[in-house]
């Protein structure tokens, strides 16, 4: 299911035209995201694909993410993906709280492509092992967020749905999409 991203309202104006996300759960806990950004590409700082590894502060800079709500508790688990093909995988105990790495990720292969006004960023999650996630037939609660960064050094924060005041993508105001499980 595809999903439009905005830009939280306390943003600066950057010149992108839209945002978009795609995610799809698929058989044996695997998870499938597709962002599509386009606008004036090379106004946006979009490094090139370099540097496949896992990395942390990704959201300092152009970053793509999802959050995944955890089953009958608080905490919930994040995945950032920079365009280099840095990637980190966070488990949370509760808002903001209790962070540490999901040592169940190993990898979380990242492809991009840039053409035109268009820049496209994919990846993939084996999820499978991942302690504390909904069971894999279950319904899983998730927010989608990026953050776009200018050549400028201003940052722009893109979300399903915004909270109240300040960007924050933790914000429980944000886990507004279901993602089924695969058929």
């Amino acid at each position: 299911m595809s999903h439009s991203l905005q830009p939280h309202s306390d943003s600066p104006r950057l010149p992108v035209d839209g945002l978009m996300a795609e995610v799809r759960r698929k058989s044996g806990g695997k998870l499938e995201l597709v962002y599509r950004l386009s606008g004036e590409l090379e106004a946006l700082l979009i490094p090139e694909l370099s540097n496949p590894s896992r990395a942390d502060e990704l959201w300092k800079h152009t970053c793509f993410e999802i959050f995944i709500l955890k089953a009958d508790a608080p905490g919930y688990a994040e995945f950032n993906f920079a365009p280099t093909g840095q990637w980190a995988a966070y488990s949370f105990r509760n808002r903001r709280s209790g962070m540490r790495n999901i040592e169940q990720v190993n990898e979380a292969p990242i492809g991009t492509m840039m053409f035109g006004r268009q820049f496209v960023l994919k990846a993939e999650l084996d999820l499978s092992g991942v302690e504390g996630l909904p069971s894999l037939g279950a319904t899983w609660r998730a927010a989608i967020s990026t953050v776009i960064e200018a050549v400028d050094g201003r940052k722009a924060y893109w979300a399903v749905q915004h909270p109240e005041g300040r960007p924050d993508f933790h914000a429980p105001e944000g886990f507004v999409i279901d993602l089924a499980a695969p058929e």
